[in-house]
């Protein structure tokens, strides 16, 4: 896929890389779609463990791509399929079976934060922030911030606009540790490994549980999260 580069570094590990580095790996419903189809088909693939998530270039992830928000308040059947491909893409992430760790890689902004968010497990590289400027033209994802760092930081950060810097957001318990760039990767496929050691159907029991204790509505739409 164009979009997003898949790879198997190791046994029961798949390694998913953002490739829209010219747009800062904007979501665009092409790459939204990529991903949800690619979490398809891993969701179904008795080999797979644990998926490390990151991106290509300097950023990690600027959120959802607002060209295509424009074309969408011109273009009716254009603003259903990206909410609809939006909702398929945050159930998809959410609900994978087995755990996803993200490899932070630079700023993870707006949905780009909430991808950081949605995964299971979070490292970041020194020059990673987090934040969400969308606070100020549109609907902000709060439910799965809220799971991780409770009510008090989730709010502070989706009503204040806070940025969060790597070293805060390790404090808070954002992410589990900091890494330089030259040691992120490893860093990230080192815990995928370690993952990787319990069986499948333990993994994805336990996902089931931390899913269900955290009120994630599989069914619900983005605009709900």
């Amino acid at each position: 896929m164009a979009d997003l580069d898949i790879a198997r570094p190791s046994e029961h590990v798949v390694l998913l890389t953002l490739q829209r580095p010219e747009r800062r790996n904007a979501l665009s419903t092409a790459l939204r779609d990529a991903l949800s189809d690619t979490l398809d088909a891993l969701a179904d693939d008795d080999d797979v463990r644990c998926v490390v998530l990151t991106g290509a270039g300097p950023v990690f992830c600027a959120g959802f791509d607002l060209r295509e928000f424009e074309l969408a308040n011109d273009d009716p059947a254009f603003a259903e399929a990206l909410w609809a491909s939006s909702d398929r893409y945050h159930r998809r992430v959410l609900t994978f079976p087995v755990p996803i760790i993200a490899a932070v890689n630079g700023p993870a902004i707006a949905g780009g934060f909430d991808l950081a968010v949605m995964c299971d497990v979070r490292i970041a590289e020194v020059s990673a922030v987090f934040a969400h400027p969308e606070r100020t033209f549109g609907p902000v994802v709060y439910g799965p911030l809220h799971d991780l760092v409770g009510g008090a930081l989730a709010r502070d950060l989706c009503l204040t606009g806070r940025v969060l810097d790597a070293r805060a957001a390790r404090k808070a318990g954002l992410v589990r540790d900091v890494f330089p760039r030259r040691e992120l990767l490893d860093a990230a496929m080192e815990i995928a490994a370690a993952t990787a050691e319990a069986p499948r159907a333990l993994l994805a029991d336990t996902k089931a549980k931390a899913m269900r204790l955290a009120g994630v509505d599989p069914d619900g739409s983005t605009l709900t999260l």
